[in-house]
C-alpha cells in the first residue's frame, strides 16, 4: 500500500512514521522552502538536507515519481498542488499540511482522503478528518462533520502559551546562530529577521526555530520556547 501525505512537518512526520511502522510505503510533498521550525522531528529537511532519519527511520529526496516508487525510504519531494498523484496513485492521500485551511485537497485524489487538523469537513472534501485540538477531542476521527477551529493560541507548556512562540516583528530573510535545543533567557536574541532582531520573553529550551534563508513576513511562526528547559524534549 502506498499513503502520498500532503505536508511533511512535524504532525506530518508523526504520521508517516506509524504508517512505516505498519508495512505502509509512504512519500510526502512539500513546498521547496519548508517553513517547519520543530526540523529535528520533521522530515521535511530531506528537502533542504537530502536525506534525514527521525527515530530510525530515514526518509529520502526524491525528483520524481519513479525515484519516490524506488527509494527504499520515506521519500520527501517538492510537489505542492500534488502533481504527482496521477503517476503515483497512491491508496490514500493525508492531507497534514495543517495549514488551518485546506489548500486544495478533494475527495477525488485517492480511494481514500484523510485530513488532520482544522479547515475541513468531512464528506465534504474528505472521508474524515482528525481532531488536533488539545484536550479530550484529541486525536478523534470525525466522518460527519468538522474538528474544533482553530483557536490562533498554542497549548500552554508551563503555565505558558502564545509566549512560547517567537514570531517575525518584520519581514526579510530569516537568520539565527542558534541551535534547537540551546537554553535561552529572556531578552536573548534568538534570530533576526533581515536586519530586526527577534527577542525570546520567556527562559527555557528552543524547541523549534526556522532554518536559515527562509523568506518571512511580519507576523511569521520562527521559534518555539519550551519553558521546561529540558533539551531532551
Amino acid at each position: 500500500m502506498l499513503v502520498y501525505v500532503r505536508g511533511a512537518g512535524d504532525i506530518a512526520t508523526g504520521v508517516a512514521a506509524r504508517l512505516v511502522r505498519a508495512g505502509v510505503s509512504v512519500v510526502m510533498a512539500d513546498i521547496a522552502v519548508p517553513t517547519c521550525i520543530r526540523r529535528t522531528i520533521s522530515f521535511c529537511e530531506a528537502i533542504r538536507l537530502g536525506e534525514v532519519e527521525v527515530e530510525g527511520i530515514r526518509a529520502r529526496l526524491a525528483q520524481t515519481p519513479a525515484e519516490a516508487l524506488e527509494t527504499g525510504d520515506v521519500a520527501v519531494v517538492v510537489d505542492p498542488q500534488a502533481q504527482m498523484l496521477g503517476e503515483l496513485k497512491p491508496s490514500a492521500v493525508v492531507d497534514a499540511i495543517l495549514a488551518k485551511r485546506n489548500l486544495g485537497t478533494t475527495r477525488d485524489m485517492a480511494p481514500v482522503v484523510i485530513a488532520v487538523g482544522p479547515g475541513f469537513t468531512a464528506p465534504v472534501d474528505c472521508d474524515a478528518v482528525v481532531e488536533t485540538m488539545r484536550g479530550h477531542f484529541l486525536g478523534r476521527v470525525i466522518t460527519q462533520g468538522s474538528p474544533q477551529p482553530n483557536t490562533g493560541v498554542p497549548g500552554v507548556i508551563a503555565g505558558y502559551g502564545k509566549e512560547r512562540v517567537i514570531h517575525s516583528p518584520a519581514a526579510g530573510v530569516f537568520r539565527s546562530d542558534r541551535a534547537i535545543g540551546d537554553i535561552v533567557s529572556v531578552g536573548d536574541v534568538i534570530g533576526y529577521a533581515g536586519d530586526t532582531p527577534m527577542f525570546t520573553t520567556i527562559d527555557g529550551c528552543l524547541r523549534g526555530l526556522l532554518a536559515d534563508g527562509v523568506q518571512v513576513t511580519e507576523g511569521f511562526k520562527c521559534a518555539d520556547v519550551d519553558p521546561r528547559g529540558d533539551a531532551n524534549y
